[in-house]
C-alpha cells in the first residue's frame, strides 16, 4: 500500500463538519459590508516580491523570515501574499481606482506566512479586511472602527472584545519618536532579549510589542508616542476619539500600541480579547496615508483593517456561539423501493423549483426504512419526506417532523410545497 500524502504543515483542510461555520461567518461579514456600501476586490494570491519589500519593509519579520518566495520559470521573484493591503493598493494604482477618487473596498481570502503553526495561527490562513482610499478626516477612521464593532454585535462577542487605540503621528513625528526610543533602549540593552536587540537595530518600535515580561518591565518608563505627535495628528486623533465617544464605542488609549508593518501612520487600533489565551488580537488596522505614493501612485489617504478568520472562528467555537449555524440539510427525501427512486428525484426537483432557498437532499443507495431514517437523522434534517409505493401511486407524500411535537401527516404534492413553506418560515 502506498504511503499516504499529508497536507503541508500549517496548511489545513476545512472539513465538511467545519465549513458550515465558515460559510455562516463569511455570509454574515458580506451582509455587514454591504450594509456600509463597500465593494469587493479580489486580488491574485501571487504577487511580485518587490511589492511586499517596498510596502511592508525589508527589515520586518514578514519579509525577512516568513514569506513564501520563489523564482518562476522566467526568473522573476514571486511571493504568495502574506497580507493584502499592499495588493489592494497595487490593484488600485494599476487600474486607476484611487487617484482623485474615494473608494471603500473589502476582501476575503487566503494569505501565507511561514510561521510556527499554533492554535489559531497557521501558514495558510484567511483574512477579511476593508480598505478605504481618498478620505482624509477622522470620520472614515471612525466608520472603519464602527463597522468592525458591528461585526462583534452580529456574532454576539461584543462583551468579549475591547478596543485599543493609538496614534503614530506623521512620518516625521514617528521618526523623532524613534530616535528618542532608541536612545532610551540603548541605555537598557542589558534588559532586552535577543529578539528585542535585533529589533532595536532594524525596527525599534516593535520592541514595544514584546511579550517578554523582562522587556515589558524595561519599557515601562519609555517615551510615549503621544508626546511626539505633530499638531495635525493630535487634532486628527482627538477628532477620532470624540466621534467614538459620541457613537458609544468604548476604547482604551494604549501609547505602546504600534503596528508591525512599516507603512502605518496616524491612527492605529486593535480589538483584543482574553478568550483565546496568548493570541489576543482579533482585528487590527489603522492609517497608511503614504503607501499609495510609495507604490507608485499619486498621494492618497487610506485607512483599513484586517482580521484573521481562523481566530474569529476559534473564538466563536470557544465561546459556544455557533448555535445559529444552520444544519446542511433542511429536508431529507427517502425512496422506499427501487420503483420510487425516480418519483423521489422528480419530487425533489419540483420542490427546488418552488422553494429554491430550501436545502433538500434525496436519498441515494437504497436500503430499508430504518437505514434511510438513520441517514436522515445523521444529516440533521428537521423534516423527512417519506415516499413509498402508496405515495407514488397517489401522487402524494408523507411528511415527518424530526423536531418538536408536530404530527406526521400525508399530503398531496401541492399541499407539500405550501406546508414546507409555512413550516420553515415559522
Amino acid at each position: 500500500m502506498s504511503k499516504q500524502i499529508q497536507a503541508v504543515r500549517g496548511m489545513n483542510d476545512c472539513l465538511p463538519t467545519d465549513s458550515a461555520v465558515w460559510q455562516w461567518v463569511e455570509n454574515a461579514i458580506r451582509q455587514v459590508v454591504a450594509g456600509y456600501g463597500y465593494q469587493e476586490l479580489r486580488t491574485p494570491i501571487v504577487e511580485s516580491t518587490d511589492l511586499f519589500k517596498r510596502s511592508i519593509g525589508e527589515v520586518t519579520d514578514i519579509v525577512e523570515k516568513e514569506m513564501y518566495t520563489f523564482a518562476d520559470r522566467n526568473g522573476d521573484s514571486l511571493t504568495l501574499r502574506p497580507e493584502n493591503t499592499a495588493c489592494c493598493v497595487r490593484a488600485g494604482n494599476q487600474h486607476g481606482l484611487i487617484y482623485n477618487q474615494q473608494q471603500r473596498i473589502w476582501y476575503m481570502g487566503p494569505m501565507f506566512r511561514h510561521e510556527r503553526p499554533q492554535k489559531g495561527r497557521y501558514r495558510q490562513f484567511h483574512q477579511f479586511g476593508i480598505e478605504t482610499f481618498g478620505i482624509d478626516g477622522p470620520d472614515v477612521d471612525a466608520e472603519v472602527i464602527m463597522l468592525s464593532a458591528r461585526l462583534w454585535k452580529v456574532f454576539g462577542i461584543s462583551e468579549h472584545v475591547s478596543l485599543e487605540l493609538n496614534s503614530l503621528g506623521s512620518n516625521q513625528a514617528r521618526a523623532n519618536y524613534r530616535d528618542a526610543l532608541v536612545a532610551y533602549l540603548n541605555e537598557r540593552k542589558d534588559q532586552l532579549d535577543e529578539d528585542s536587540l535585533r529589533r532595536l537595530e532594524t525596527n525599534p518600535l516593535r520592541v514595544l510589542d514584546s511579550k517578554n515580561p523582562d522587556v515589558q518591565q524595561a519599557i515601562v518608563d519609555a517615551p510615549s508616542l503621544l508626546d511626539y505627535l505633530d499638531d495635525e495628528s493630535k487634532a486628527h486623533f482627538e477628532g477620532l476619539c470624540n466621534k467614538l465617544d459620541a457613537l458609544g464605542i468604548a476604547y482604551r488609549i494604549n501609547p505602546r500600541l504600534v503596528r508591525g508593518l512599516d507603512y502605518y501612520n496616524r491612527t492605529v487600533f486593535e480589538w483584543v480579547t482574553d478568550s483565546l489565551g496568548s493570541q489576543g488580537t482579533v482585528c487590527a488596522g489603522g492609517r497608511y496615508d503614504g503607501l499609495v505614493e510609495q507604490l507608485g501612485g499619486k498621494p492618497s489617504p487610506a485607512v483599513g483593517f484586517a482580521m484573521g478568520l481562523e481566530r474569529l472562528v476559534l473564538m466563536l467555537q470557544t465561546l459556544d456561539l455557533t448555535s445559529q449555524v444552520p444544519q446542511p440539510v433542511d429536508v431529507y427525501v427517502t425512496a422506499l423501493g427501487d420503483s420510487t427512486e425516480l418519483y423521489a428525484m422528480g419530487l425533489s426537483e419540483e420542490l427546488r423549483d418552488n422553494l429554491p432557498w430550501l436545502r433538500i437532499q434525496t436519498h441515494c443507495g437504497g436500503g430499508n426504512m430504518k437505514k434511510q431514517m438513520k441517514r436522515a437523522d445523521k444529516c440533521g434534517a428537521p423534516v423527512v419526506i417519506i415516499l413509498g409505493e402508496n405515495e407514488m401511486q397517489e401522487n402524494a407524500a408523507t411528511i415527518k417532523f424530526m423536531r418538536g411535537d408536530k404530527q406526521q401527516q400525508s399530503v398531496s404534492k401541492a399541499e407539500l410545497t405550501s406546508l414546507l413553506n409555512e413550516y420553515f418560515e415559522h
